[in-house]
This record gives C-alpha cells, sequence and structure tokens, in this order.
C-alpha cells in the first residue's frame, strides 16, 4: 500500500526511527544580553533572517519562513511581541511554577502540575523524539529567546531562558486540561501538613466552558462547496489569532494557544478543524487499598502488595522579597498519582500522558490537505480532551467524539471511583478511531457539536447511543445542542454569510421551556386557594416575560428580567438537582416549587430595581464588553468606558456566547469568556474566510490593535480573513524579520 508523507511522517515519530541528533547541554540563563554566547546568537540571527512577519491592517502576524522550523522560530517571536506575559504565565503554569511568581497561595498547584510534569522526563522524551520535531522545538525556545535577547526591557516574572524540552510540557491547546480534573482542596488535605495557605481553586463565572462547531457539506451550500465554523467559547484573550506559512508545505491559519506552535483550531488551504470540549471519558480514578510497611506504603492489586513509588519534590515559592521552599513526598500507584483519600482509601488517577505523541499530533494535523490525512493524524490518539469537527475541499465533512478512549469492562460504573486491586477495572489499550464515535459525510449534510452529547451531531443521521458504551459519551443535551439543530436543519442555501447569520441567531432556547412553566405556575395560583401568592407587581413581571419571544436585543427588558431570574433559580435549585440526578435545566422547569420560581423572580426585579432604579432594564445597559489594559484579570469598573453586547450565555442556549457577571464594585455584568476567535470558512479552489477576534490582538492599551476588533465583535460582524499573499501584501501594516 502506498503511504502518504503524513502517514509516513507519522509512522517515523511513533517507532522513533527518524534520525537521531546530538543534544546540546542547557546553556545557562540569559542574565545579559552581554552574556549571550556568540554562536547562540549568530545561529538566532541566522534564523530570524529566513523568517519575514507581515503584520496587516489589523495586527495580526502572517509569519513567513523558508522550512517549519524557521516559521515556528518566527510565530513564538511574534507572539511574544502581542504578549509575552501570557506566552510566559502558561509555561510557568504548566511547568508548576506558579509559587515562584505568585507565592505562597499557589503551591497546591504547582504540587498538582508536578505530579504529571518531571523537568527529567521532558527531557528524556525530547531527546528521544525525530528530528524534525526536535528542530520544531529548538525552533520554539529560539524565538522567544531571541525576543529577550532583542527586548531587554522586558523582564520575564520566572524563565528568563526557555528550553526545548518545555514545548512537551504543554503539548495540547485545550481551556481546560486533563490534570486539572484534580480537585486543589482535596490534594492540599491530602499532602498538606496545615502550615500551609490554603489553596483555592480559580473563581469561576459559572459560565459553561467549550466552543461550536459546524460542518456543512457541498449539498447544503449556495456555492456548493464544504463550510466550517469554528467558534470556541473560551477565557477571552486565551488565544491568538495568526497565520504559519513555509516552503516545506505548512500553511496554517487560525488560533493558537499562547505559547505553543501549531494552530490548535483553524484551517488551511484544503482542510479545517475546530476542536470543541469533549464529555469522552478519558479519565478514571482508582481506590487504592493501603498496607503500610516499615519500608513504605503498599498498595493491593490481585494477589500481589505492591510497594506505591514514593518521590520528594521541593517546590519553591516567592515569600516577600525572598525565595523559599516546601517540601513534599509523593506518591504514585501504576494507575497514576495518589491525589486524595477517601472512606480510608487512597485514590489515584488515571489519565493520558503521552505528551511526545501529543505534540506530534497537534503540529501534524495542521499539515493535513485531506481526510485520510487528517485521519493519519487522528491515529495517534492523544487529543484526549476534545471533539473535532471537520470539514475540506473535497467536500468532505466529519465529526469525531474524542480522541483518546480506553476500552474497558461495562460491567462496572467508570462514573466512580473503582477498587484498583481489582485487575479486571484496569483500561484494555484503546479504541481505535473508527470504534469511537464519529461520523463522516451524513446524508442530512451538516454536522453540529456544542459540548453536548453526540446522538443528535446529524440529526436522524446521528450515532445511536445503544451502539456505544456508556463511558462514550457520559454527557446529555444542551440548550445549545437543541438551537443549534434547528438552525442548521432543512437547509441548503448557506454561505459564509448565512452561516454566520444561523450561529448568532438571537434565540435563548433553555428559556422556551422554563417561561411556560412560570406561565403555568401563574396560572395554578391566580385560580387556587391562596392568590395572594403572587404579588400585582409579580403579575407584571409575568406578563413582561409572557410576551417576550426568547430573543435578545440590546434594548430588551424581558432578556434582562429573564437572565436574572434563570440565574437566581438556577443557583436555588442547582444543588437539588444534582442530588436527584435530574438536569438542572429539567428541574428548573419540572421539579422547582411554585414559591422557588416566584420568589426567585421577585429577587431578580428587586435586584435590578437596586442596582438600575428600575426593574426594567435594556439588555444592553447590562450586558457589558470591557478591557482595561493587558492584564489577564480585569478590574472591571462602571464609570470606566464599555461597550454593549447583546448576545447572551451559553448557559441559556446563545450560540453566540457571551459570559459575564456582576464583579465587586459593580452594578453591570462584564463578558469575560464566551466566542473569542470565530471564522466560518469555504473550502473551494481557493480558501475563503471571515473571522472576528474578541477586543484586538495586542495586550498594550498603546497599541492601536488592542481594541480595533471591539466594536465589531460586540455587533457580531466580521472581516475578511487575508489568506493569500497578495491579500496580504494589499491591507499591509508593516513587515519586518525578528530582530529587525
Amino acid at each position: 500500500m502506498n503511504q502518504n508523507p503524513l502517514s509516513a511522517l507519522l509512522l517515523c515519530t511513533l517507532l522513533v526511527a527518524c534520525s537521531p541528533q546530538e543534544i546540546e547541554p542547557a546553556s545557562p540563563a540569559i542574565a545579559s544580553a552581554a552574556q549571550v554566547d556568540p554562536a547562540e546568537l549568530a545561529r538566532w540571527e541566522e534564523l530570524a533572517s529566513n523568517v519575514t512577519i507581515s503584520r496587516d491592517k489589523w495586527g495580526i502576524a502572517h509569519i513567513y519562513g523558508k522550512t517549519d522550523a524557521d516559521t515556528v522560530f518566527g510565530t513564538l517571536y511574534a507572539q511574544a511581541e502581542d504578549d509575552f506575559n501570557r506566552v510566559e504565565t502558561n509555561y510557568i503554569n504548566a511547568m508548576g511554577r506558579l509559587a515562584e511568581a505568585e507565592g505562597e497561595a499557589e503551591l497546591f498547584r504547582d504540587l498538582r502540575m508536578k505530579l504529571f510534569i518531571d523537568p527529567a522526563d521532558m527531557q528524556a522524551q525530547y531527546a528521544q523524539s525525530p528530528e524534525w520535531l526536535q528542530g520544531l522545538m529548538n525552533a520554539f525556545a529560539d524565538g522567544l529567546n531571541y525576543y529577550l535577547y532583542t527586548h531587554p526591557e522586558v523582564t520575564p516574572r520566572v524563565i528568563d531562558r526557555f528550553e526545548p524540552w518545555m514545548a512537551l510540557t504543554f503539548s495540547e491547546g485545550s481551556i481546560n486540561g486533563d490534570i486539572e480534573r484534580v480537585n486543589l482542596q482535596e490534594l492540599q488535605r491530602f499532602y498538606g501538613d496545615g502550615s500551609l495557605v490554603a489553596q483555592v481553586e480559580s473563581i469561576s463565572d459559572g459560565e459553561p466552558r467549550g466552543s461550536n462547531g459546524f460542518a456543512i457539506a457541498p449539498s447544503n451550500t449556495e456555492n456548493g462547496e464544504a463550510l466550517l465554523l469554528i467558534n470556541p467559547h473560551t477565557s477571552f484573550f486565551f488565544r491568538s489569532e495568526l497565520h504559519m506559512v513555509s516552503e516545506e508545505g505548512l500553511n496554517a491559519y487560525g488560533a493558537v494557544t499562547w505559547g505553543q506552535f501549531f494552530i490548535y483550531q483553524g484551517f488551511n488551504e484544503n482542510a479545517g478543524w475546530m476542536h470543541t470540549s469533549s464529555r469522552a471519558d478519558a479519565i478514571d480514578e482508582y481506590l487504592e487499598t493501603i498496607v503500610q510497611k516499615d519500608d513504605g506504603y503498599y498498595y493491593l492489586f490481585g494477589d500481589e502488595e505492591r510497594k506505591l513509588r514514593e518521590t520528594e519534590l521541593s517546590l519553591p515559592y516567592k515569600n516577600g522579597d525572598d525565595m523559599g521552599a516546601q517540601n513534599f513526598t509523593v506518591y504514585h500507584s501504576h494507575n497514576g498519582p495518589v491525589i486524595r483519600e477517601q472512606e480510608g482509601k487512597w485514590v489515584s488517577i488515571k489519565l493520558m500522558q503521552e505528551p511526545l505523541k501529543a505534540l506530534t499530533q497537534s503540529y501534524t494535523r495542521t499539515k493535513a490537505q485531506n481526510h485520510e490525512e487528517f485521519y493519519a493524524s487522528m491515529e495517534l490518539q492523544t487529543n484526549s480532551s476534545n471533539n473535532t469537527v471537520y470539514a475540506d475541499s473535497d467536500g468532505n465533512i466529519a465529526y469525531y467524539h474524542g480522541n483518546f478512549v480506553p476500552v474497558r469492562d461495562t460491567s462496572f460504573d467508570w462514573n466512580s471511583p473503582l477498587d484498583g486491586s481489582d485487575p479486571a477495572t484496569q483500561w484494555q489499550g484503546l479504541h481505535t478511531v473508527d470504534e469511537i464515535i464519529h461520523l463522516l459525510n451524513p446524508p442530512n449534510g451538516w454536522i453540529q457539536n456544542t459540548n453536548n452529547w453526540p446522538f443528535t451531531a446529524a440529526g436522524e443521521y446521528s450515532p445511536q447511543a445503544e451502539d456505544y458504551p456508556p463511558y462514550m459519551a457520559n454527557n446529555s443535551e444542551n440548550p445549545r445542542g437543541i438551537h443549534a439543530v434547528r438552525v442548521l436543519q432543512d437547509r441548503s442555501d448557506f454561505t459564509i454569510d448565512r452561516l454566520i447569520e444561523a450561529a448568532y441567531d438571537p434565540t435563548l432556547t433553555a428559556f422556551e421551556d422554563l417561561i411556560p412553566a412560570l406561565l403555568i405556575t401563574a396560572a395554578v395560583d391566580r385560580q387556587g386557594e391562596l392568590p395572594a401568592s403572587i404579588q400585582s407587581q409579580t403579575l407584571e413581571y409575568i406578563d413582561l416575560l409572557r410576551g417576550w419571544d426568547y430573543k435578545y436585543s440590546l434594548d430588551s427588558t424581558a432578556t434582562t428580567l429573564a437572565v436574572y431570574w434563570g440565574q437566581i433559580l438556577m443557583n436555588e435549585v442547582s444543588a437539588d438537582a444534582a442530588a436527584a440526578d435530574i438536569n438542572v435545566y429539567e428541574y428548573m422547569a419540572k421539579n422547582a416549587s411554585s414559591d422557588e420560581k416566584l420568589l426567585t423572580l421577585r429577587q431578580a426585579a428587586n435586584q435590578l430595581e437596586a442596582d438600575f432604579g428600575d426593574w426594567k432594564v435594556p439588555w444592553g445597559e447590562v450586558n457589558r464588553y470591557q478591557r482595561l489594559n493587558g492584564d489577564i484579570v480585569q478590574n472591571f469598573n462602571d464609570e470606566a468606558e464599555s461597550l454593549p453586547v447583546a448576545f447572551g450565555s451559553s448557559r441559556w442556549g446563545s450560540l453566540a456566547s457571551f459570559g459575564s457577571r456582576t464583579y465587586p464594585g459593580t452594578k453591570k455584568m462584564y463578558g469575560t469568556s464566551g466566542n473569542s476567535f470565530v471564522a466560518v470558512v469555504e473550502f473551494g479552489d481557493r480558501v475563503t474566510a471571515k473571522a472576528i477576534t474578541v477586543g484586538g490582538l495586542h495586550n498594550d492599551p498603546n497599541s492601536p490593535h488592542f481594541d480595533d476588533q471591539a466594536q465589531m465583535y460586540t455587533q457580531g460582524e466580521f472581516r475578511d480573513v487575508l489568506f493569500y499573499r497578495e491579500d496580504i501584501e494589499a491591507n499591509l501594516e508593516r513587515e519586518y524579520s525578528p530582530g529587525n
């Protein structure tokens, strides 16, 4: 069988059969430009001379290199120009070094990472990697180090010298990686001695994270070409938008997580890929039965007593102007690290740990030119936390629900910790790509995923739950999934603009069940024995919602009241819904009492009146976009300039997501997550696309590209993607080589 070039590349990686190269010892940290080794500086300058960075009128970097490695060098340099803080912070976090920058309060976040990420192991895997991938990792480090050399005014918080192996610590671009499933408070209770600052998880805004991906077959488009919607819902400014081009066949455009050297969600001239957060079960916990002996701790496995691996870790942390260190003894069974205790058992966690293969898959898929080549990258099976929606210029559309799914004995409940002493609870290899839930060219001509279950992904042609083991899809339908099916079905006239219109359809589908349930409650109480339970003012609130069409708009007062009421009611009943194992939306509509529905409605109206002087407040006055500076965490201010936003939270079924809430000192709601980079791509003889990025690409408020897309973003307007060289040159702002 003839093997395509991408398949050969992957096989080379899997077998580690490519020619190795000598690994140079790590160079000392760059204390000043004067200490840079002349040979290293010469290498950087040679790489820079092979790179051209073309910034278009939006500040978007189009990086051109002779080789892929040249382009990677320029890509990291360009990212550092736009937001070095985010680049460095991602690696500080990935390597478990946050406490060095932020103090004792981050020690257990660091410990969580150190349970999985061992620098010595990463260095060994780098040494074992094929020459082509080493070259990319070398270029990654060189690009960042050259940026620091040419920008001596920039002071890194922790990392003043990037090493090639560091790329392996951050090999997948998900918004929430697998490791973050480990609860920090439980980790501290197990490994802490009570002397350290209490560890807390990052404050959540409660907004559902994830993304939307739509693929439309040529049969359903006006131009007879496949379309792809790329709509990640992440924390704002989590990714950069850029374009990577080399003379070795790389030509990829899209969203790059800061500090990585591959397009995470995007497209090339012939294929596009969109990742949505997956609920395919790829992680398991084991209850380990511990036996303490004179020489350490053992755990039971079958008829054996196996010794836990003990590791001594010393974690540095910032202590005022000095540095302290905290020592930990951590434990691993063969399943993975011990992360907490439960009912007298120690709990270990098992998840995918294949950084070399993961980095390979993340990069090689960007060069895939057709479904066969893309499928070859999928066979590495290391995109563990994501679903994939795909489209290409051959007219193919596809969907893969997860990519790393262990084979398990279905007689066990894999949603709960398992008996680690029972060998039958062990993983039995991985399901092949063909065995996981997937679709290829369904007859209906469209595919959607909104982090929901895959059983509505293609309408009547969707996969069937009974055909797959339960652990492949633990999640349920969500309001966005219902919405997506509605806007995609029974249409054959899609264009780029019409798909954008569908992706911004203003219906908040969750309220289509919640409002009628409220109206029934009101009608029953009006006719019942206790009509006084509804106050006359409450009837006005109900009547406003009765006349609402469930669509958001800037001037809609019903949207504001509904969102405030829905959030208060959800907070009120979510614990009861979880205890009853009932979907929270179903519980709100069917199980919440009349008193709960009416009381929370009055609370919502009272809150609006207290904050704004009237319970009838236009949605655009409440729901705002604001970016004051380049800080990762914004201090929102009602007195400062902000922009109104019509689209709402994905929680209520808004396809265009804007996750907003109030903050200390604010009465208005400010968005921090949701639509970030959004693109719609048409694949034909030439690729055509439109896109929008939240706010702007540069973190410096003095840059024209700090907020030059803000107004368009808030209004759901898109700009043309400049993909071809002639279009970029016609809209060129500046062109240069790194360091020049």
